[in-house]
């Protein structure tokens, strides 16, 4: 199979590029692809295609840029030229963009290889009737909101166009199912990025290190973070660390470097800036908890898959998807109120005052992650195109006979 990918790929910042560097990783390795060809946005320094395992031929075409109105047309003039049998797309709403126009126009492309029978998968990684707008950093206007939830009714329906949708939770199936009566909906999980031999739970010397790890600034803020690390410092005299991994989210550039500034006084609070791919271990390996600073929450969470993988244990807000996950995939965490610093001071202290249960909770979210290695979840996307294919074959014999 000659698989095509529409997707974010490092060195890019796009969101979701992480995502599809560990599925072409497993992709590659795959006996049933033949080449796979990445049809990515445009970057500065080149893709990050250098693998030890061997695998597959993998071809680059940037042909995709950020905010642009034109990427429906240069990402099927790349579909034409490379002629894929098959094309998965790695979606959320607003991957081509974040303005509206630029980022509704890019999600009509899996409607244009429905049109050109070219089999076609939309692994969509979030829903718009699951995202607070308002937190996401859409708008808190309700009339836009409005005009929002709309809008994205209808991107949903060209969406639903696509051979297969798949989501990443069972609560997508079911309201995708319900509300557009979707038929082709398929529910394949996240998967977890790399599955390191079993750690041995042990801490580095030095400071205890609280990390948090994505995008920061809409519905991912960390101010409240560090304060419950402060309150913890002063209620148990620990030595700890504020660890903040990661960069601006796009809709709010600056946010992080004011942070910095406003919280200067705060002794142990170290920004990583962009953390690469090789880094990531460390960063983990390192960290006695891992904590989601969340307001609200707008997919399965690849972080949480990520301190599964290595062993660590984590502190959530009580809501939403985050809380789905713990039900529906077997993680376990220390939860406190989104909005309560308090809450989550003491979600914290619980965690670096007992040893013993957070080594539970550390090795039962381990336990979590290995179910799902990316290896298992390509090969799930693997067997949705062949039947695909196989369903095409049989309705195309079927017209021959008939006419």
């Amino acid at each position: 199979m000659k698989l095509a990918i529409v997707t974010a790929y490092p060195p890019s910042k796009v969101t979701l590029n992480e995502y599809a560097y560990h599925l072409v990783k497993q992709f590659r390795k795959n006996k049933e692809v033949t080449e796979l060809i990445l049809l990515t946005d445009r970057t500065e320094g080149a893709k990050d295609i250098t693998f030890t395992e061997e695998g597959c031929k993998i071809t680059v075409k940037e042909c995709w840029s950020f905010n642009s109105y034109t990427n429906i047309f240069s990402v099927t003039k790349a579909i034409n030229k490379t002629k894929p049998d098959s094309v998965l797309f790695n979606l959320q709403f607003m991957k081509f963009g974040d303005k509206k126009i630029a980022a509704a126009l890019g999600l009509l492309l899996p409607l244009v290889c429905k049109l050109k029978k070219i089999p076609n998968i939309v692994l969509l990684h979030n829903i718009l009737e699951e995202v607070d707008l308002g937190s996401a950093g859409f708008t808190s206007n309700k009339m836009m909101q409005k005009i929002y939830g709309f809008i994205g009714a209808t991107l949903t329906k060209f969406i639903l166009q696509a051979d297969i949708v798949a989501v990443t939770m069972q609560k997508y199936v079911d309201i995708l199912e319900e509300k557009y009566n979707a038929s082709n909906v398929k529910l394949i999980p996240h998967g977890t990025f790399e599955i390191p031999i079993e750690p041995d739970y042990n801490l580095p010397q030095g400071p205890l290190q609280i990390m948090t790890f994505g995008k920061f600034g809409t519905y991912k803020k960390v101010e409240g973070m560090i304060e419950a690390v402060e309150m913890v410092r002063k209620s148990t005299g620990l030595d700890l660390e504020v660890v903040i991994a990661g960069t601006d989210n796009p809709n709010v550039p600056g946010y992080l470097a004011q942070v910095e500034e406003d919280y200067k006084h705060v002794p142990k609070v170290r920004f990583t800036g962009y953390v690469e791919e090789e880094d990531v271990p460390v960063i983990f390996n390192e960290s006695a908890v891992v904590v989601f600073p969340y307001t609200s929450t707008t997919g399965s969470s690849g972080v949480l898959h990520q301190a599964g993988s290595y062993g660590k244990a984590v502190v959530m807000p009580d809501l939403g998807d985050l809380a789905l996950l713990v039900q529906d995939e077997g993680y376990l965490g220390e939860f406190f109120e989104p909005t309560s610093v308090k809450s989550l001071a003491y979600a914290i202290e619980i965690l670096v005052t007992n040893e013993a249960h957070r080594l539970h909770i550390a090795k039962t979210n381990y336990k979590a992650a290995t179910a799902h290695p990316m290896s298992k979840i390509a090969q799930m996307y693997i067997e949705e195109f062949e039947t695909i294919i196989k369903n095409e074959s049989i309705l195309s014999n079927a017209q021959e006979v008939i006419y």
